[in-house]
């Protein structure tokens, strides 16, 4: 259609453009449209309950539902639900991928009803245009030079691959250690075997002989402590656990109880628990998508301690290879049955692991406990008092040393899934009656031959003495 539309002063013309929808082709009906009159006696037979009952009867579901519908109301049957476990009945960790076919289902409410047409597909709801070329002409060119150019995109800078080459790290990490150590920097010629530090600026170098605060520069450093490792305290994994109690471990509130110092973490054998662990294992390495890590192995442990302060200070003493008092027989407190001295540690409780984390074994370093040493500061206790007169020692030289940590535990009040048959006794079952440990009798030795071989390992690994001496045999 056309239609021309004028006015006195100027005449515009234009197009409407309209889009037929919907179109009926068929031919008028032969007749005039009549209304029948049919009779309606049967619908109070359809409405009558007799007949929804038979309907019931003959149409049987082609459902199946459990007598909850799906949604779980009696928790008896959860596994660990009344321990305190709801892994049962909560959601996965990891959210399973969706099907195909589901996703449909997950639509949000905009989606959903009739679908939207795009305004850019629809012809005639699109803005009014001037077709008389001359107008358009002249729009476009005054749009044109009101608009500013936009500046073309802008190029990247070239990245320098070569820095994150693995020898050029390498030669950074080295101008580090040289910065610190110049009597000891490599001046040779730079190959892969004796990669040569980068030179280092003289910003660098100011910022080591005069450091700075980042956000404070009104801070100086009072002290420094190289970073060393501490080879005389290692132990026969190489490493060290971290465990911390969720509540007090002993009755004592108003200070800190010494005996924890000295506190004895026993681990109880659970096969169950160690089978539980180990399917979780597998199945985490079966598909690491959907099942996480769980984590350090789980232990129940009966925690040990010394009957009474004293006993915690001379067991101290004992442990300690520098007391010139650690020979003394006389620091025992106790006596077994066959009339041996030893440390009687008494069972406090039993706990459980309630969160553990394990290090990967070929990242040992991640993570690690650092302690600032300083010979000159050290002083004996005695009795657990500082000794201010006594000369300090000097095992080990000013640093600050680390520690590798490969497992941290969080330890809270084990609660027995045995509890005293029927009615929810008070009492809870920590352990079998023959199987208890009440007491444990302590006594302090040197290390065997089997224990200074694993230390000396570990030694050789830090020191890489066994790199050291493959090279030489080689």
């Amino acid at each position: 259609m056309a239609a021309a539309a004028s006015r006195p002063d100027r005449a515009y013309h234009q197009d409407y453009i309209c889009r037929i929808r919907y179109e009926n082709n068929l031919p008028p009906p032969p007749g005039s449209v009549k209304l029948l009159d049919i009779p309606i006696d049967g619908l109070d037979y359809y409405a009558s309950p007799g007949f929804a009952s038979r309907l019931h009867r003959s149409q049987p579901i082609n459902i199946e539902a459990d007598a909850e519908l799906g949604m779980p109301i009696n928790l008896v049957g959860m596994p660990g639900v009344f321990d305190g476990d709801e892994s049962s009945i909560q959601a996965p960790l990891i959210t399973p991928p969706v099907n195909p076919k589901d996703k449909n289902l997950l639509r949000p409410l905009s989606e959903l009803g009739k679908p939207k047409y795009q305004g850019g597909g629809i012809s005639f709801l699109r803005r009014t245009e001037y077709i008389s070329s001359d107008t358009a002409r002249a729009r476009s060119e005054a749009a044109s030079k009101s608009t500013p150019k936009s500046p073309g995109p802008k190029l990247r800078k070239p990245v320098d691959t070569s820095k994150d080459d693995p020898i050029n790290v390498l030669r950074a990490v080295v101008k580090g250690f040289d910065i610190a150590n110049p009597e000891d920097a490599y001046t040779g010629p730079d190959s892969n075997e004796n990669v040569k530090g980068l030179d280092p600026t003289p910003a660098e170098l100011e910022a080591w002989n005069e450091p700075k605060h980042p956000l404070k520069s009104s801070l100086k450093p009072i002290d420094f402590y190289p970073i060393l490792p501490d080879l005389d305290a290692g132990t026969d994994a190489g490493d060290y656990m971290v465990a911390k109690f969720s509540t007090n471990p002993t009755h004592v509130a108003n200070k800190h109880d010494t005996r924890v110092d000295v506190g004895l973490l026993r681990p109880i054998d659970d096969e169950a628990m160690l089978a539980e662990y180990s399917a979780k294992i597998a199945a985490h390495e079966a598909d690491p998508t959907r099942t996480p890590h769980p984590g350090g192995a789980p232990f129940n442990y009966n925690f040990f301690l010394p009957t009474d302060e004293a006993s915690a200070i001379n067991l101290r003493k004992k442990l300690d290879v520098y007391d010139p008092d650690r020979d003394n027989p006389d620091l025992y407190t106790a006596k077994n049955r066959d009339g041996k001295e030893v440390f009687r540690l008494e069972r406090q409780r039993t706990y459980e692991t309630g969160r553990a984390t394990a290090q990967d074994p070929n990242h040992a370093y991640k993570e690690i406990a650092i302690a600032l040493h300083d010979p000159e500061l050290d002083v004996i206790i005695q009795d657990g008092v500082h000794d201010a007169d006594d000369p300090p020692r000097k095992r080990l030289e000013k640093g600050a040393y680390y520690y590798p940590i490969m497992q941290k535990i969080q330890l809270k009040p084990h609660r027995s899934k045995n509890l005293a048959q029927l009615g929810g006794a008070s009492r809870f079952i920590d352990e079998d009656d023959d199987k208890r440990v009440d007491a444990w009798d302590v006594t302090v030795d040197d290390l065997d031959d089997n224990e200074k071989a694993k230390r000396s390992s570990h030694r050789a690994e830090l020191l890489g003495e066994e790199e050291d001496a493959a090279d030489d045999e080689s």
